[in-house]
């Protein structure tokens, strides 16, 4: 095969991918679906650094509402090294490019949360409540998580992660801008250091009871550390 036939057939294929999307698209619409568009960028891989990643986030996003007609996007910047959303820089990402969009539609917004540690560990609570705290300063309805352990380890993610998401939500609702970024900075920076080794935690059998679905008194104690973690940063829970 000839190097211009060889581009040729990757052109059609990559054809056939959006004439599909569009197929199912006007299929989902005729059906009445609440239809959901996601794309994750990938910081650091095509798309380039923080700036133009957060370019690529918010064009990814508006051509979700345009061509796919999309009732709500969900988002998830990914770090290409530590393949999480929680590292700084794709916070950053994540961040402005809601806050574009915030401030200019009324656009439904999601983000997706893959932590790199996993369930019961002090780590991953912490990193699911940066992003939370990120989205929710910036303007974001929605939040899909969390995928933790990166989303890659069998039965490694719970109810847990996602209640701290709701709290710390909660927490920075309202408050100033500067403020939660003062308070984000200091988060970060406590288990940013740990990316190269994060701490895998315990599967769902192994931090939940599996009969009553209620988590163990383990996984609670790690919960309540990670609070009082936060508290001290200036983080005003009301649970």
């Amino acid at each position: 095969m000839r190097p211009s036939d060889s581009h040729e057939v990757s052109q059609l294929n990559e054809l056939k991918i959006d004439i599909n999307a569009f197929t199912f698209t006007a299929h989902y619409k005729i059906a009445g679906n609440i239809i959901m568009g996601e794309q994750m960028p990938i910081l650091g891989g095509w798309a380039g650094g923080i700036e133009e990643t957060s370019i690529v986030d918010v064009a990814t996003s508006l051509a979700a509402f345009i061509l796919l007609d999309v009732d709500w996007h969900l988002d998830g910047p990914i770090h290409v090294r530590w393949g999480n959303t929680t590292a700084r820089e794709p916070l950053m990402v994540a961040g402005h490019a809601c806050r574009a969009l915030d401030r200019n539609t009324h656009l439904l917004l999601g983000n997706q949360y893959y932590t790199s540690a996993g369930p019961c560990t002090e780590m991953c609570l912490l990193e699911a409540a940066a992003q939370a705290i990120t989205d929710t300063g910036s303007g974001r309805e929605i939040m899909s998580g969390c995928a933790s352990a990166k989303g890659v380890a069998l039965d490694y993610t719970t109810a847990m992660e996602a209640r701290l998401m709701a709290h710390a939500a909660k927490a920075v609702a309202g408050v100033e801008t500067e403020k939660v970024n003062v308070m984000l900075d200091k988060l970060i920076s406590m288990y940013e250091t740990n990316f190269k080794k994060p701490p895998k935690g315990k599967s769902f059998q192994e931090c939940y009871n599996v009969s009553t679905l209620t988590p163990s008194d383990e996984y609670l104690q790690v919960f309540d550390k990670a609070i009082k973690t936060m508290q001290k940063i200036g983080f005003d829970f009301k649970i």
